[in-house]
């Protein structure tokens, strides 16, 4: 099996790609991005492209599955049309052109930030991103598009991705000294460790797999008590400020993302992940405590 890899120096691929390359079902693996990696692999080929202006046939031709992990997650200073031409300007070209190509095997990294808030969501559950979360509306409107153009193309919705290469934002929300002030009972997540998402688009390459399935595990925990174990002296501040400062370090700085993401603090997401037990033989092997500890 030869495998393309978009966003192949992104946070993710950095635990996919080595698990890609040793196995022997695979051939070779292509990896495209904007910007080369440091990844290296006999079975591994690099190619700096930009996906809103790449010829894609020659990329995509002789291919036999796609794995599209190419998205602008922190929008910082990026303008606005931009992070669109790559979010779904690019992302639908390349999933039309594969289509066309006749590329069976197409997995697609979404989120779990589709849903916005509910409690034990299914893959059923409405999709409805926090307004203003531009990388949740994105991922939103690229699900939709899917659904109604390549229903076949398998959507994995990860809860927060952790792991050593974890987006450096996530890490340090986590290891800073404060926490949104919010009343009990507090709002509940969950996480997935990157080897498990990686290890579930490996499944889906070799596994009969079609449309959404929701990953994380089992356990939830809530910021607050995250913060509170690590700092003991842990400072509450208001939503208010948090979303002030967030806004402030944005505009000014272009550090993080949108600070419309914060308006979700208040609800609980947690996710019902037996579909992707059932049909990929998935479960989180890293527990939720383990990766709190890891951050």
């Amino acid at each position: 099996m030869r495998v393309l890899v978009t966003g192949s120096s992104s946070h993710l691929a950095q635990a996919l790609l080595p698990m890609l390359c040793r196995m022997p079902e695979i051939s070779s693996v292509t990896g495209v991005d904007i910007k080369l990696g440091i990844f290296e692999h006999p079975k591994f080929h690099a190619v700096q492209a930009d996906l809103t202006q790449a010829d894609l046939l020659p990329l995509l031709n002789q291919q036999d599955a796609l794995v599209h992990l190419a998205f602008v997650v922190l929008r910082g200073k990026t303008p606005v049309q931009v992070m669109r031409a790559v979010n779904l300007d690019a992302s639908q070209r390349l999933f039309d052109t594969a289509a066309e190509l006749g590329i069976s095997r197409i997995t697609h990294l979404s989120s779990a930030s589709v849903y916005g808030h509910g409690t034990d969501l299914d893959e059923q559950a409405a999709l409805s991103p926090i307004t203003g979360f531009l990388y949740a509306e994105h991922k939103t409107e690229l699900e939709h598009w899917l659904t109604q153009h390549h229903p076949q193309i398998i959507r994995l919705r990860p809860h927060i991705i952790l792991g050593k290469h974890a987006q450096p934002l996530l890490i340090n929300l986590l290891r800073q000294p404060f926490y949104v002030k919010l009343p009990d009972p507090q709002p509940l997540l969950q996480c997935v460790h990157e080897d498990d998402v990686a290890r579930a688009i490996v499944q889906t390459l070799i596994l009969p797999a079609s449309g959404a399935y929701n990953l994380a595990a089992n356990v939830p925990f809530s910021f607050r008590d995250a913060i509170q174990r690590r700092h003991s002296l842990a400072t509450p501040i208001s939503p208010g400020i948090a979303k002030f400062a967030l806004d402030l370090a944005c505009k000014t700085a272009g550090v993080g993302g949108e600070a419309g993401w914060i308006d979700g603090v208040h609800n609980s997401l947690t996710l019902n992940c037996d579909k992707a037990e059932t049909e990929l033989g998935w479960q989180a092997q890293v527990s939720t405590r383990d990766m709190l500890v890891m951050c």
